[in-house]
């Protein structure tokens, strides 16, 4: 793995004898108080200001404070003028432009595309106070402020934007974000490192167009320099032919020369890269952006070849052409060392939300108010997942001090504390100093996953360090309980029964949230999750240390249904399946494409971008519409009675009529509820069952869902 020099080791600028604010400034009045004249670099986000690690904005602001710099905050402006971006008056170096902590659109939309009323990162969760693709409309209102001034993009809504993508949302591939919100510069992936050489370098009078060598970061431009050589994206992953051969009796002699010619310049393109031995001096170019909004098959194998370049060891840059323009996308930034990720945690946070929100509540920080992030990334490699393609898939850890003081800083200053740890973890709970073999393998590997299909046996799975934070964690004073609330990987908790034991003794709070997913192979293999063995695996260690540790502790297992790779027969599986085991979901997730995701590219496609891709490629079966993810959907909750006329309808349709009916053994019922189905509920304490309800109850997400009476009550009633 290359190094990077550390982002603490530049020279502060001269704006540090201002030294760090109380909070970073959002209003001119506050500028005053703190004897600014102007700021040094504004950071327009989609949330609520809330100064805590957790929050992009406010990691960033502090991180850049700490380096010298004046950061303003501008918190969900008003987009319908550029009135609210003048606030703060020009920034002197550029604008930091992001939608916030989630996608905009996936804040404000639910895979079934219907409006969310509530905002979970807005004050008292209020709605619509930021704008849909927030990144793109924000970043103009910049421009329409202060002419001149660089507008620089980042955040998740940005790094899954970078190249053209299929957006779910509009039902068709858009190009690169950076055409539509007009930026200078776009930063993909945790900032850090970009932002600090970025904001450095315009510092020093750098024009922001020179600034083209930064690992993690995406721009504009005309063709490729001189000095390095350009690949085709069919050398590294030859896709084949996307359309079906043609009639062999129609080719004549001109087609025949034309192929011959085809040929000769493949061979010498796959010689001429077998020569290039500067991978840092070549680029790969991916279909165009028009290629691939007209053609799903090399829409599918542009992304396979950007998901095999995402590992920051062995990466290269890659290039799309836009019409007359190209976008540029650097390699993955270097992933920060557990120094530099102490260093930005030991930043001087509040951890409140700004005072101009009194006493508004952010649903957002409440989650997270006395939580405690302990890494980054996730060689998971789910394909459903934005963890990939935003954080990357090397784990980045703190150091044990770093993360025990931050315990201690959450104990004796947030407001409201009461002993209680609500997390220890990050994208997973226990991938904490989990690694590779040897850097230089790590630097090397082009894998998806270090889990799937199996474990791989260069990765050390010791749990012992993870088990030691939490037993130093709990030792500390004032603490009463740390729970852990982060997604568990299961298939790696099993390798570590003591790991096992220790959560389930002193970290669970009555319930565990892990994700199979799904239980048919078709589904999971598409997912790159691994078997309900493993589920199975760790449900069996759960219980028997449950026991041991004398608590009344439960699985809530998560499903997705519609998810690439899932037929109707798959579902039904499923739904057998969660019967069998006496599950009754109370929330279901549907599959919602993120862009740039490999389970979206599937989902576009209806082609597996896990492997060579072309014309004859595995077909995904897809479910697509409102009628075919409703009915997906409906079998996760197969004992809700407003889906079983449609569960009757398709059951019959596939030739399972044998599961409607009365007994144990079917589905769902031959009969239908007077009043249209609604459900009946009760929220009685777990395993205090009373005899006016049915016995027989399901604990799902926290809350307890109870199926209907009996005949024989009804027909009493």
């Amino acid at each position: 793995m290359q190094s990077a020099p550390s982002i603490f080791s530049y020279r502060p600028y001269w704006a540090k004898r201002f030294g760090s604010a109380p909070v970073l400034p959002m209003s001119r009045q506050e500028m005053d108080i703190l004897g600014w004249d102007s700021c040094d670099v504004i950071l327009v986000t989609g949330d609520a200001y809330v100064d805590h690690p957790s929050f992009g904005m406010a990691l960033i602001g502090r991180l850049l404070e700490a380096q010298g710099f004046r950061v303003g905050i501008i918190s969900q402006p008003d987009w319908k003028s550029a009135k609210s971006f003048k606030a703060l008056g020009k920034p002197n170096l550029f604008w930091g432009v992001t939608a916030g902590n989630m996608d905009s659109m996936v804040n404000r939309y639910t895979s079934d595309r219907r409006l969310r009323s509530d905002d979970a990162y807005s004050p008292d969760a209020v709605g619509g106070k930021r704008p849909d693709r927030s990144v793109t409309v924000y970043a103009q209102r910049c421009r329409e402020a202060f002419k001149g001034v660089p507008v620089i993009i980042g955040g998740i809504e940005a790094s899954l934007r970078r190249l053209a993508h299929y957006d779910y949302w509009s039902d068709q591939v858009r190009r690169s974000v950076l055409l539509d919100s007009k930026a200078d510069l776009l930063v993909f992936g945790n900032g850090e490192r970009q932002v600090v050489e970025i904001a450095h370098r315009l510092s020093t009078g750098e024009a922001v167009s020179n600034i083209t060598d930064v690992r993690g970061t995406a721009f504009m431009c005309r063709g490729i320099p001189d000095d390095w050589q350009e690949i085709d994206s069919t050398d590294v992953d030859m896709p084949g032919r996307t359309e079906p051969h043609r009639d062999p009796y129609a080719m004549n002699e001109e087609n025949g020369k034309a192929c011959a010619e085809k040929r000769d310049k493949y061979s010498k393109e796959i010689r001429f890269e077998r020569r290039i031995k500067q991978r840092t001096q070549s680029v790969i170019r991916l279909p165009s952006y028009e290629k691939v909004k007209n053609s799903k098959v090399l829409y599918a194998h542009a992304s396979r070849i950007f998901h095999l370049e995402t590992n920051p060891g062995n990466a290269r840059a890659l290039i799309q052409n836009h019409g007359s323009r190209d976008v540029w996308l650097n390699p993955p930034p270097i992933p920060l060392t557990t120094k530099e990720l102490d260093a930005v945690f030991d930043l001087p946070y509040t951890r409140v939300a700004h005072k101009s929100y009194q006493k508004a509540r952010i649903p957002a920080y409440e989650m997270i108010r006395f939580s405690v992030n302990i890494m980054r990334g996730c060689f998971g490699g789910c394909t459903f997942c934005s963890i990939t393609e935003h954080e990357g898939r090397m784990i980045q850890n703190r150091s044990e001090r770093s993360i025990l003081n931050e315990i201690e800083k959450i104990r004796d200053h947030t407001p409201g504390f009461t002993g209680n740890i609500s997390d220890l973890g990050g994208p997973t709970a226990n991938m904490y100093r989990l690694h590779c073999q040897t850097p230089k393998i790590e630097s090397a590997c082009r894998k998806l996953s270090c889990v799937y299909p199996g474990i791989c046996s260069n990765l050390k799975t010791d749990h012992a360090p993870l088990i030691q934070l939490y037993k130093k964690a709990r030792k500390l004073q004032g603490i009463k309980r740390i729970f852990i609330a982060s997604g568990l990987r299961y298939d790696l908790a099993v390798e570590s029964p003591e790991y096992v034991k220790e959560l389930v003794t002193h970290h669970v709070g009555g319930y565990l949230k892990i994700a199979p997913e799904h239980t048919e192979e078709g589904p999971l293999s598409k997912m790159m999750k691994p078997g309900i063995g493993s589920y199975e695996r760790f449900k069996k260690m759960f219980e028997k240390y449950s026991k041991e540790a004398n608590k009344e502790q439960y699985l809530i297992p998560y499903f997705i249904a519609s998810h690439p790779g899932s037929t109707d027969k798959d579902m039904l599986h499923l739904a057998l399946w969660l019967k069998k085991n006496n599950f009754r979901l109370d929330q279901v997730q549907n599959f919602l494409p993120s862009p740039m995701a490999v389970a979206s590219a599937m989902y576009h496609s209806e082609r597996n971008p896990l492997k060579r891709v072309n014309y004859r490629s595995e077909t995904v079966s897809t479910a697509k519409g409102d009628k075919a993810r409703r009915l997906h959907k409906a079998f996760l909750r197969y004992h809700d009675a407003n889906n079983w006329p449609m569960l009757r309808d398709a059951l019959k349709s596939m030739g399972r009529s044998d599961l409607i009916g009365n007994g144990k053994r079917h589905l769902v019922p031959s009969w239908q509820p007077d009043g249209g189905g609604q459900k009946t509920k009760g929220t009685f304490r777990a395993g205090k069952s009373k005899k006016t309800w049915p016995a027989r109850t399901q604990h799902t997400r926290g809350k307890i869902e109870v199926g209907w009476k009996s005949k024989k009550r009804r027909a009493r009633k």
